[in-house]
């Protein structure tokens, strides 16, 4: 992503923001192939592809979006609703099998006691918060904002502006840490800066961002 106006910030930058906000899957835990393979399992008994270069492509997107964008490109007729629930189920199987991201991790214990911490997913609160748990970080954080506390997902600004609402920072004083382009234009339409943690986090990790994971 081209940063002209100072929009992107390095690691480490040497100020504390007035809260730092976090992404969760594809930022602070590697989920990516977790992710995945949950969509694949969910999606092979209604014969309706995705290919994994889309999947990084619409990094962000929550699944229920990502499912009406199905319908209309393959013309198929998955209910929403049920196959977001369907597939989330998949994958919380799979999150035993969670990793942190140890940059990110270290990121979050630097800034911890020194200003707020919210994680703000376009994920489901109980798929987030057990994430959280599983990877360790989970009382760090001050706040935890998901697509049930917002009207629109990504990149739409929504779920930053809350998080910075129950910081109680406003946003122009927040830093965001995300992973998928359309979390870093959520941020720059929330008017905050942000860290892209691709280049910062594991291979596997680093792709392109998070699609239906938030």
């Amino acid at each position: 992503m081209k940063n002209p106006d100072g929009f992107l910030l390095p690691l480490p930058y040497d100020f504390v923001p007035g809260a730092a906000i976090f992404d969760c899957d594809g930022t602070l835990a590697d989920t990516m192939p977790l992710h995945y393979q949950a969509w694949t399992a969910s999606l092979a008994p209604h014969g309706v592809p995705f290919a994994e270069d889309m999947f990084y492509e619409w990094g962000g997107v929550t699944t229920r979006d990502i499912v009406l964008r199905l319908n209309a490109l393959h013309g198929s007729a998955l209910d929403p609703d049920a196959f977001t629930h369907a597939k989330e189920e998949a994958y919380a199987l799979l999150i035993p099998q969670v990793k942190v991201l140890a940059l990110i991790e270290a990121e979050v214990k630097r800034l911890h006691g020194k200003c707020p911490l919210v994680v703000a997913s376009g994920g489901l609160r109980p798929i987030i918060e057990s994430t959280l748990d599983t990877i360790g970080l989970r009382a760090y954080f001050d706040a935890v904002v998901t697509s049930e506390d917002v009207a629109r997902g990504k990149p739409e600004p929504d779920i930053f502006l809350r998080a910075a609402e129950r910081a109680g920072v406003a946003p122009a004083d927040c830093v965001v840490y995300e992973d998928s382009p359309s979390g870093l234009e959520a941020a720059r339409r929330a008017g905050m800066r942000a860290v892209d943690v691709r280049p910062y986090v594991a291979p596997a990790a680093a792709v392109a961002g998070n699609a239906g994971t938030g």
